[in-house]
C-alpha cells in the first residue's frame, strides 16, 4: 500500500492527508437538525450527521488528495453509533478511490495488538472465511511497548501489503516530557526513529518502508535529523495549521526527490468554513471551503520546493 501511497501522491501532486475528525462544534448546523429530527437527539442522530458532514467533505476533495486520516476517538466518543459511522466513513472514502489512515495510535502485546491489527488492517476467519473490520489502509501506532507491541502490525502488514505510521515525535506541546528524554546521550525520539528504521528495512515497497513514522510538524528542527535516520520511512506530519506549523517548516521532512512526507490537516479544512478567510462560503457551502482550503495548502506546501 505504501506503493499505491506514493503513486498517490505523485498523480495528486498534493502531499496532504485531510484529518476526517468530526465534532458537533465543527459541524454546521442545518446537518445536525436535520439528523436530529429524523433519528432523535442522540447517538444515532449525532453519527447520521457525522456521516454526512463527512460524505460532503470526501466529495468536495476526493480528486484533490491522496489519502484521508479519520482519528478514531472522535467517532469512539459517540459510542457504538460512532464506530459505525467510522466504518461508513472508511468504507465511502475507499469507495472514492482515497487511501485511508485509521488514526488509532494502538499499542500494546502480543495477542492484544494482533487483535487491533487484524481488526483494522484485516480481518477475521470465521468458519474459513474472512471477515474484514474496519479495513483501514494504514494505521498508526504506538511504539511504547516495543516489539512486542510492533510485530503483530508488522506481519498483517506483510501479509495484507498494508502500512503503520509509528509514534516517534508527536507535535503536542508536552511531547517532550517523555520523548526529549536524553538516554545514551540522544533524546528517546531519536532511540524510536532508529528502530522505525531497523523495522522498515525488512518490510520494504519499492522505495519506502511499510513502516513509516508520525513527527509533528511544529518540530521542524527535528525533522531534519530524523528524515536522516529513517532515510526509507514515509513522515507522516500532523500540526500543519491549527496546531501552528507551517510550510517554511516542512521542507526538511521531505526527501530531495520532494517525496518522503505527507502532512496532515484537519480542522483546518473540515471547519473551514468557520475561518474568517472562507467566511464567504458560509454554512452552506462548508464542502467548497474544505476544497478551497485543500487547494490552498496545496499551493503553499509545493511552493517550499
Amino acid at each position: 500500500m505504501i506503493n499505491q501511497l506514493v503513486k498517490r501522491i505523485k498523480e495528486t501532486n498534493a502531499p496532504i492527508v485531510v484529518g476526517l475528525d468530526p465534532t458537533l462544534k465543527l459541524m454546521p448546523n442545518f446537518i445536525k437538525e436535520k439528523n436530529f429530527k429524523e433519528y432523535g437527539e442522540n447517538l444515532l442522530g449525532a453519527s447520521k450527521a457525522i456521516i454526512e458532514y463527512n460524505k460532503g467533505i470526501v466529495d468536495a476533495i476526493a480528486d484533490l488528495v491522496p489519502c484521508v486520516k479519520p482519528q478514531i476517538a472522535m467517532y469512539e466518543s459517540f459510542g457504538i453509533e460512532g464506530l459505525i459511522a467510522f466504518k461508513e466513513t472508511v468504507d465511502y472514502c475507499k469507495k472514492k478511490g482515497l487511501l485511508v489512515i485509521g488514526d488509532i495510535k494502538r499499542g500494546d502485546i502480543g495477542s492484544t495488538s494482533e487483535a487491533y491489527a487484524i481488526g483494522h488492517l484485516s480481518g477475521v476467519e470465521i468458519n474459513g472465511k474472512k471477515q474484514e473490520g474496519f479495513n483501514e489502509d494504514f494505521a498508526t501506532v504506538n511504539p511504547y511497548l516495543g516489539i512486542d507491541g510492533i510485530k503483530p502490525f508488522m506481519d498483517v502488514c506483510q501479509k495484507e501489503k498494508k502500512g503503520i505510521f509509528v509514534l516517534v515525535k508527536t507535535s503536542n506541546p508536552s511531547s517532550g516530557e517523555f520523548q526529549d528524554r536524553l538516554i545514551d546521550g540522544k533524546p528517546l525520539y531519536e532511540h524510536v526513529a532508529m528502530k522505525v528504521a531497523e523495522w522498515g528495512d525488512s518490510l520494504m515497497g519499492d522505495s519506502y518502508s511499510y513502516v513509516g513514522a508520525v513527527v509533528g510538524a511544529t518540530y521542524p528542527e527535528m525533522g531534519k535529523a530524523l528524515r536522516s535516520v529513517m532515510p526509507k520511512a514515509y513522515i507522516l506530519v500532523p500540526g500543519y495549521g491549527a496546531q501552528g506549523g507551517t510550510a517554511d517548516g516542512l521542507r526538511p521532512f521531505f526527501n530531495e526527490d520532494g517525496l518522503g512526507a505527507i502532512v496532515n490537516s484537519s480542522r483546518g479544512i473540515i471547519a473551514a468554513y468557520q475561518n474568517a478567510k472562507y467566511a464567504s462560503f458560509g454554512e452552506a457551502g462548508y464542502a467548497d471551503a474544505a476544497r478551497q482550503a485543500v487547494l490552498d495548502m496545496k499551493a503553499d506546501i509545493n511552493s517550499i520546493f
